[in-house]
Order: C-alpha cells, then structure tokens, then sequence
C-alpha cells in the first residue's frame, strides 16, 4: 500500500462541506469517486487535515489516501483531475511516509475570511467575501484582535460548546488588513474549534463597525459564553489557506 496526500483548492458554494454525507454532494465523496475511477479500487478513504463547513472554500486542504495502485504520483494528478468537477482541483501530490496522517499530523492551519465593506454589494465577488454594510474601523479591530493571540479557551468562539474534548487553542497570528473595499482576518492557529473563525470574525466586525467597543474582545473570552461574542460570520468568506507540517 502507498500513502499519497494532495493539496487541494476547491469552491465551496455548491458542497455540503468536506464529510461525505448520504444524498448530499461533499468534496469528500467527490474526490474519492474521482480517485476510484482512475485506480480501480472501489474503498477509497480520503483523510483531511480538516472538515470544512458547507459554503467555505480551500487554496490548501491537505488529504492522504492509501492505494496500491503503481501510478506515478504525477499521473495519479493528472488523471484524477481529469475526474473531477470544475469546483474542485489538485493543486500538488506526492508519495509519503505509511504513518502520515493528513489530519493528525498537522501542526498549524491558517484561514482568511474576506469582507467586502463597499456602499454596493460586488456581484462577483458574492460566493467569495461576506459584503457588510457597514464601514470597518480596520485599526480598531486590529487592535481588539490583539487579545486572541496566544493559548486561551476559545469556548466564547465556538458553536455548541462543547463539540471537542477541550476548547484551548493557540493563535500564532492574527492580522486585519485592508485594500480598497476588502478586508481581511487572517488567523493561524494549532487547531480550530466548530465556527471559531467565523465566530472570531463576527466579532471583530461589531467592533468594527462601533458597536461594541474595542475591550470588549477581551471580556467576550473570558466570558467563556457564546452568547456573548459576536454573530458567526457566513460561510462564503472563508478560505482554507494552508496547512503546516514538521516536514
């Protein structure tokens, strides 16, 4: 048996997430059907670095699968590209370690979620950035955001706490910026919890837009409550960016 991981990029808007789900079109179930047709095996199991919610998009997933099929890995590319739809691509692959495990082994994950805060909604841009109708104080969320950084419990960033065995995490980076009418968060941490960047970026944007004040991010975590951080983020800003491993 061969271990071969891909990187993958993928438009979310028409998937029901990463998880194979009955009757429903996953990135998942699409990719191993792909893969299935090219090397013959009928249980292809793909492994994730992570599940991605229905409607948020990937630059970088990482899955491996196990094959014993003889094709060169840059076949394998080619070929299983040729299989899938338009929504979803191979982006790299290659041949690794028996014990690499796509998910377990990742170190750090890092996700950007785009906002378009314009007077009038970009149409092109509306499966790929959340467009907000308020003007962002860039600076001020910036700021507030500064108290994320580091190992706390995100309980107050995670959507029906609790789904995980713990709600410590650690953000290596986090940063706010700004071009024109986009902004973007940029959050790179060991681990995510259900909705945290999203969550995360729902409360950036209330102070954002001077509805709360720039301090309140801090009480928001140390509250421990998701009632009371802000609303979760819609899913079309989010983009899977990259995903770090020791090698």
């Amino acid at each position: 048996m061969r271990n071969i991981r891909f990187v993958l990029a993928y438009d979310g808007t028409d998937f029901f997430g990463w998880q194979t789900q009955p009757g429903k079109r996953t990135v998942q179930e699409t990719l191993e059907l792909a893969i299935a047709r090219v090397t013959g095996e009928s249980q292809i199991r793909c492994h994730a670095s992570g599940r991605t919610d229905a409607g948020v998009h990937a630059v970088g997933q990482v899955v491996n699968f196990y094959t014993t099929s003889a094709h060169p890995v840059e076949v394998l590319l080619k070929a299983v590209n040729a299989h899938l739809p338009s929504d979803v691509v191979i982006r790299q692959a290659d041949e690794v370690p028996q014990a690499f495990d796509a998910n377990r082994d990742a170190l750090r994950k890092l996700y950007r979620y785009v906002i378009h805060d314009g007077p009038v909604r970009d149409v092109f841009q509306r499966r790929y950035a959340w467009h907000c109708r308020w003007k962002l104080d860039v600076p001020a969320m910036r700021r507030a955001s500064r108290v994320l950084l580091g190992r706390h419990d995100f309980r107050s960033f995670e959507t029906d706490w609790p789904n995980r065995l713990t709600s410590i995490r650690t953000i290596t980076h986090l940063s706010v910026n700004r071009l024109g009418e986009f902004v973007w968060v940029d959050v790179e941490a060991d681990g995510f919890l259900y909705n945290m960047v999203r969550a995360i970026v729902g409360t950036l944007v209330n102070v954002g837009r001077g509805y709360w004040p720039e301090s309140y991010v801090a009480e928001a975590l140390q509250a421990g409550d998701r009632r009371l951080a802000g609303p979760t983020a819609p899913p079309e800003g989010l983009f899977l960016l990259r995903v770090t491993y020791a090698e």
